[in-house]
């Protein structure tokens, strides 16, 4: 099972078939049937007595959203130069992306080159929006990915050679202008309005099929996929595949939700849950590419995790709400102000937060140098700070290693102390075996643990000593690869 961002072919549909089958009875409505127009089997149950049937149940009619939203829905097509790793086996170049499900099957049997030339370039494509009647359009970042030549083809046949004004990888929003003037735009809607069960459709081109439309239900909002931290999805299970990344999802007021981007696949195609990057953030990044060419995030400077039930007890929280601290980035903004691991973040700049992941898009929203207002749980009691905010690295810290022994004991870990040169860069003992509570709780052999709750471990004996005082629950700060995270244990 895998997460697919698709950049679609054209191509594709030469090679595909398909095959139209019913699955069940096919459902009969009275005549001139549409929006809201009652089935015939309320008709009929009316006529057996009994219990009369409930409010008439129908179906959407979405001709003239369609009719209208189209002329300002574009299919893109990419060009680019095609590595060494994309070649077939007889040297000839794979004419399709690495996510396209035909990636593959051109690997193994692609034609060779022609002799003494280049080959074909890579081809890709998908979909987009225009947002303003100069030529601004919006789409997917990876379907203009190191292109070397986009084009798009509007509603009308014409064609346009593009230029990519900017593209956020992070939230996967491109902006790219072509020269046309005068061009029917969509109107932008508000996604936080949406409702779980509405009613939205996407327009796009699936398989190279130009302004296809795909329709279906919001299934869900605010999920959190694990390559895109900072975008709240709005998941759906309109149908989607490759060739529909960058076109719209639309409510039934015919204005733009959101942009959509990926699938969740087994085999590289739709198997009824499709994501959608929410309108409201792609127009913020469109702004920021439009005036700047690029993206700025703030920063708050720590490494966050989500509580469940056990780490929600361990720091004195009735239910597991909040974002917990679990590491502190030197130099920052957060180490500045004076936040500390073990802190939970309960409030941003006046948001309620959740969890983790709604604390990493507060912060990504807002501009280094902003002030917000921070409001945490400390040793039970609830603080505030007024921090100002800083910008985004490109880079992170690595962690460390290194070991000498101590007892099982009532963690049920055997751990080691850092060599005395790692020490000065900061406290933590290393886990040598693990057994009992510890390994139900998921510690492994190698990590590094740095604290008991909020207090520091500098030594083997200081970690026997916070163990041997805690009460049932106690929640460890453990460096594990590049990351620190809380993990709880019961320890009976």
């Amino acid at each position: 099972m895998s997460m697919k961002r698709y950049a679609t072919p054209a191509l594709a549909a030469a090679i595909a078939t398909a095959t139209l089958v019913w699955h069940g009875s096919r459902p009969e409505f009275s005549p001139g049937a549409g929006f809201g127009a009652p089935l015939v089997a309320e008709a009929q149950a009316a006529t057996l007595g009994g219990t009369p049937p409930p409010a008439s149940i129908g179906l959407p009619d979405f001709t003239d959203l369609v009719q209208r939203a189209s002329p300002a829905v574009v299919n893109i097509s990419a060009t680019r130069t095609v590595p060494t790793a994309n070649r077939g086996p007889f040297g000839g170049a794979i004419p399709f992306d690495r996510d396209s499900p035909y990636f593959e099957f051109f690997k193994r049997f692609g034609p060779p080159l022609p002799e003494g030339g280049e080959g074909p370039i890579a081809r890709s494509g998908g979909s987009g929006f225009i947002v303003s009647p100069d030529g601004h359009v919006l789409t997917n970042a990876h379907v203009v990915a190191g292109a070397d030549e986009v084009t798009v083809q509007l509603a009308d046949k014409r064609e346009f050679r593009a230029k990519v004004i900017g593209a956020d990888e992070t939230t996967d929003v491109a902006l790219i202008k072509i020269d046309a003037h005068d061009l029917p735009t969509l109107k932008i809607g508000d996604p936080q309005r949406l409702k779980v069960g509405e009613w939205v459709i996407a327009i796009g081109s699936p398989f190279g099929f130009d302004h296809t439309v795909s329709a279906g239900v919001v299934s869900a909002k605010t999920r959190t996929l694990p390559n895109g931290g900072y975008v709240p999805f709005i998941q759906t299970d309109v149908a989607i595949n490759p060739g529909n990344s960058g076109g719209p999802l639309l409510n039934l007021a015919g204005e733009v939700v959101g942009i959509n981007a990926q699938i969740y696949s087994q085999n590289g195609g739709y198997m009824g849950l499709s994501f959608a990057i929410p309108v409201d953030l792609a127009m913020n990044v469109q702004q920021q590419l439009a005036q700047d060419g690029k993206v700025t995030r703030g920063r708050l400077g720590v490494g966050v995790q989500s509580l469940n039930q056990d780490l929600a007890q361990s720091f004195g929280l009735d239910t597991p709400q909040g974002a917990l601290v679990s590491q502190i980035e030197d130099g920052t903004p957060a180490q500045r102000a004076g936040l500390r691991t073990g802190d939970v973040i309960l409030g941003f700049d006046g948001e309620r937060v959740e969890d983790s992941a709604m604390l990493s898009r507060l912060v990504a929203a807002k501009k280094p140098g902003d002030r917000v207002a921070v409001e945490f749980l400390r040793d039970g009691k609830r603080q505030h700070l007024d921090i100002a905010l800083g910008a985004v690295p490109d880079g992170r810290v690595a962690s460390t290693d290194g070991m000498t022994p101590d007892d099982a004991g009532r963690l049920g870990v055997v751990v080691q102390e850092l060599p005395s040169d790692q020490r000065e860069q900061g406290a933590g003992v290393v886990v040598a075996a693990v057994s009992g509570a510890a390994a139900k709780a998921g510690i492994r052999e190698g990590d590094v643990i740095l604290a008991v709750g909020g207090e520091r471990v500098a030594s083997a004996s200081k970690l026997k000593e916070l163990v041997a005082h805690a009460p049932g629950h106690i929640a460890l700060l453990v460096q594990r690869d590049d990351a620190q995270i809380y993990v709880p244990v019961n320890l009976g």
